[in-house]
């Protein structure tokens, strides 16, 4: 497989716009999700099969008694190695070799759901309750194919979301974790040997999501 391409989101300089979240829903033409006030400015609460993004909202006191408020957009990692696809008999996951995407099929209407979900270490896929198929994000696998970037990172306002050839976002996610690291000790870019989006965090990344980090 070739290098391919990566994704890095810096949670440090995300404002939880959701520009991000509404142009996955839009690119890929997803229907709007009914939701209800459960006590978060996250919305909606989880991802499914019509959310293939979302912003993850956490506060909470650090040890110094400061108040922490910190976003996390959610997605498929789009690991080197999926878990998911051990669950896999033929084609209904993929991996593309020219860009890494890992891409669900039709067919994985056909697979363990169960078995699928448990394989990611990162609690993505949803399976579509009427017609059993699997769905998460494609890494814009058809934006990428066609010369153009993913569409939640044309979106971003901040520069939160950067994509482009995997060693230089490894690079560059590395370098920002240096830069943090100054004022924020426990900043790190969380399994960036194991996965195509890779996350810098400024904390500790439970604080952030459960499975921030993976399981």
């Amino acid at each position: 497989m070739s290098n391919g391409y990566s994704i890095l989101v810096d949670t440090s300089k995300c404002t939880a716009c959701r520009g991000c979240q509404v142009a996955c829903k839009q690119w890929n033409q997803l229907p709007a999700t009914k939701t209800t006030n459960w006590g978060s400015y996250q919305n909606p609460k989880d991802l499914s099969a019509e959310t293939w993004k979302v912003v993850r909202f956490a506060d909470g006191v650090n040890g110094n008694g400061k108040v922490y408020w910190h976003f996390f957009t959610d997605q498929c990692r789009h690991c080197l190695s999926p878990g998911c696809m051990a669950a896999v008999e033929k084609d209904e996951i993929v991996q593309d070799e020219k860009t890494g995407a890992v891409i669900f099929t039709p067919n994985t209407k056909d697979l363990d759901f169960k078995a699928t979900l448990e394989g990611c270490p990162y609690n993505i896929p949803r399976q579509d309750p009427k017609n059993k198929q699997l769905f998460k994000c494609t890494m814009c696998f058809d934006r990428i194919s066609n010369n153009q970037i993913p569409a939640c990172v044309k979106s971003c306002p901040t520069g939160t979301m950067v994509f482009g050839e995997r060693d230089k976002i490894v690079d560059m996610a590395k370098k920002r974790v240096q830069e943090l690291k100054k004022d924020f000790p426990q900043a790190q870019a969380l399994n960036v040997d194991d996965v195509r989006v890779i996350y810098v965090v400024k904390e500790d990344p439970k604080k952030y999501y459960q499975y921030a980090a993976g399981k």
